[in-house]
């Protein structure tokens, strides 16, 4: 079937997945099955956490709520799909199906990087300038930082969803991926995909580069300011407040610039499929965990709410 420009609504595609694994499917079903219970339940308890616990309600945690709302959004764009797929023999997705996910997916996508970015500039102001702190992070900048984040994922789902409206599909009609990603989806296409590769390769690049820029900055002058410090103490708090932000932002980062590194749509889809796992589901399912677990506030908080929780019972 084809579709052309701004697309009939009568094609159909059908998600390959991870179809070529044969048996090992099951075993794939369970793994992601667990992967995203565990997203919900971390992601949805940090949340949680955060909001019944007044010592958390600073700009920090207002970011982190913000990212753990953002990867339960991203995760269920994705998952319960694929899990559904790897049951069911009718594997098929509607063309507009697949470019609502896409939008979908491309703006959870910057929107997080956006975010990262966001969460990396108030770590700095926590560290280097203290005493501004409050000011200069204040709950509308706080806001800006988050609404424009989303503005910036928005914008750039557009730019790519209307870019592939231009697209005509009348050949094979099998995405060799497990979710609709443009370069996979720009391989079917009759149109010459030049122009789509070519803007996505543009807008990612300059969405990762620019806010890989802004967290190195960031974490370049944090660590300068720790150096600074005489005190040895003083050093590793500053530190250990950004630990846990950095293990988030390499494995989020690493996975992602992999994938968009190999920007063709006619190569091998195989590592993106890894690299997609990765950053579309393992990512989301580790942050909170990463976040809470070096976290001495969020530990305090869990046992105050737990202590809060014991006393009413009594």
């Amino acid at each position: 079937m084809a579709a052309k420009g701004n697309g009939s609504t009568s094609v159909h595609f059908v998600l390959l997945g991870f179809s070529e694994q044969g048996r090992v499917q099951v075993v794939l079903f369970v793994v992601f099955l667990a992967i995203y219970v565990t997203t919900l339940l971390g992601n949805v308890g940090l949340l949680v956490l955060i909001r019944l616990v007044s010592q958390l309600h600073t700009p920090m945690y207002f970011f982190l709520s913000s990212l753990s709302f953002l990867d339960l959004c991203y995760s269920s764009c994705i998952t319960p799909r694929l899990l559904r797929d790897i049951l069911d023999e009718d594997k098929a997705i509607s063309y507009a199906e697949c470019l609502t996910q896409f939008y979908f997916y491309a703006a959870f996508a910057t929107t997080e990087c956006y975010l990262l970015a966001a969460m990396a500039y108030d770590r700095y102001v926590a560290v280097c300038h203290p005493l501004l702190y409050s000011l200069s992070m204040s709950r509308r900048i706080c806001a800006l930082l988050v609404a424009g984040s989303c503005l910036a994922g928005v914008t750039n789902a557009t730019l790519h969803t209307g870019l592939a409206l231009r697209l005509s599909f009348c050949g094979p009609k099998g995405i060799d991926h497990f979710y609709c990603e443009g370069p996979p989806l720009f391989a079917l296409s009759c149109t010459d995909p030049a122009p789509n590769e070519l803007g996505m390769f543009l807008m990612a690049g300059f969405n990762l580069v620019a806010t890989i820029l802004a967290i190195l900055l960031s974490y370049a002058r944090i660590l300068a300011a720790a150096l600074r410090t005489r005190s040895a103490a003083g050093q590793r708090k500053a530190l250990s407040t950004c630990a846990s932000h950095l293990a988030a932002v390499a494995l989020f980062y690493a996975s992602l610039v992999s994938m968009y590194c190999r920007h063709s749509s006619r190569s091998s889809r195989r590592p993106d499929k890894v690299a997609s796992v990765f950053y579309t589901m393992v990512t989301p399912m580790l942050n909170p965990f990463i976040y809470s677990l070096r976290n001495q506030e969020v530990k305090a908080g869990l046992w105050r709410l737990m202590g809060r929780k014991h006393s009413a019972e009594k």
